[in-house]
């Protein structure tokens, strides 16, 4: 009989707030994250989900005791905060995994001294989390541009079907840098305005920024409140352009189709989609083009970019859990910003909060290079 895998718990760090009640409160009353921020000195403020500082620092604070030997980036901060709720529940172990996804990682660092600072390598970010909390594994670095916070819960969900942990920490993290909006920008990528996932007038995305973690098991204890199953998970790339996505959605619908396969859920069985959406023209239209060739056209879908921005390394994570609390409240929430299909393939958008039962997600991602990954989860 095949291992089964669950994430069992969870949490994030976000604009909207600083634990997962906090996000499905705001989230469900339909707040977003998105808002004028001047990042730049020498540019205009512009539209973005970003985190207040001080009241991180607040938070942080409240929950840390630093000595004059420590030190720790914004970044680190909210990492830290997604993960402090998990390990009071759940210790790890000499078998136990630490995974990091993340994109860019501490890179505003590169901005504050000439030299290289050693900070800024991902793995270096990633041991000082692990070295924190006391894992005694080797940290797993995930960073395949924006797919990398859904191939984490895979990689997870993989590694402990291996035999190599008994069960595994995922922890996903991006901020908004100088670095980050200006690569986007040289794509004329960013928006004028609040992002508007698969509208007709959709321009560009937003920025955003947030913390997520999600513990993941083979051995579920018996008073676990949240389980999930994660049933398959796929990633394939297409390796169509650099930074634009397939016209046919080569990627995207293997992905989604191996995924489907090995949870051995048909299409007709899955009860909602959560898709990636940036507001792009390109994205959004090869979304579409491959959920219809998997006959996923009339599922319910949204994306959550118009409440959090996009999140790069951390969206797929925090998107993921976003969706569990859906399935928990049995609420589907809106495509925020979505008024008129502005794409060529139909798609059954969400544009209210409706009630329904969720037993299988599908969970998707794209991003620059070609990457692509999907899973899929079962509330249990």
């Amino acid at each position: 009989m095949k291992k089964e895998i669950f994430i069992t718990d969870y949490n994030c760090v976000t604009p909207l707030g600083f634990n997962v009640e906090a996000n499905w409160k705001a989230l469900s009353e339909g707040k977003s994250g998105v808002a004028l921020h001047k990042i730049i000195d020498n540019q205009d403020a512009f539209y973005a989900s970003m985190i207040d500082s001080e009241k991180l620092n607040e938070e942080f604070n409240r929950f840390f005791t630093q000595n004059d030997n420590e030190s720790f980036t914004r970044l680190e901060k909210m990492l830290l905060l997604s993960l402090q709720p998990l390990i009071d529940k759940h210790k790890p172990s000499e078998n136990t995994a630490f995974i990091l996804s993340t994109t860019k990682g501490n890179i505003s660092l590169l901005k504050k001294q000439s030299e290289l600072p050693e900070g800024v390598y991902l793995s270096k970010l990633a041991e000082k989390i692990a070295h924190f909390f006391g894992f005694k594994t080797k940290p797993v670095v995930v960073s395949n541009a924006c797919v990398s916070g859904v191939m984490a819960i895979a990689v997870a969900k993989n590694m402990i079907l291996a035999g190599r942990y008994k069960d595994a920490f995922v922890i996903a993290g991006d901020e908004l840098s100088e670095f980050v909006i200006s690569g986007f920008n040289s794509f004329q990528a960013i928006g004028s305005g609040p992002c508007k996932p698969y509208d007709k007038n959709r321009n560009g995305i937003n920025i955003g920024e947030a913390a997520a973690a999600a513990y993941i098991t083979a051995e579920p204890s018996e008073n676990e409140a949240t389980i999930f199953k994660v049933l398959g998970d796929s990633a394939v790339n297409d390796a169509n352009h650099i930074s634009g996505p397939s016209r046919t959605g080569d990627g995207l619908y293997a992905s989604i189709k191996n995924a489907m396969i090995e949870a051995q859920v048909s299409s007709e069985q899955i009860d909602f989609i959560s898709a990636h959406g940036t507001a792009t023209l390109y994205n959004d239209e090869m979304e579409a083009i491959a959920f219809n060739r998997m006959e996923l056209q009339h599922i319910p879908l949204n994306s959550m970019k118009g409440y959090y921005g996009h999140c790069l390394g951390a969206s797929g994570l925090l998107e993921s859990i976003i969706s569990m609390e859906s399935a928990l409240y049995n609420t589907l929430l809106p495509s925020k910003n979505f008024e008129e299909t502005g794409v060529s393939q139909p798609l059954n958008i969400i544009k209210e909060n409706q009630t329904a039962s969720i037993r299988y997600i599908l969970k998707t991602a794209s991003g620059f290079g070609g990457c692509n990954a999907a899973i899929v989860l079962e509330k249990c």
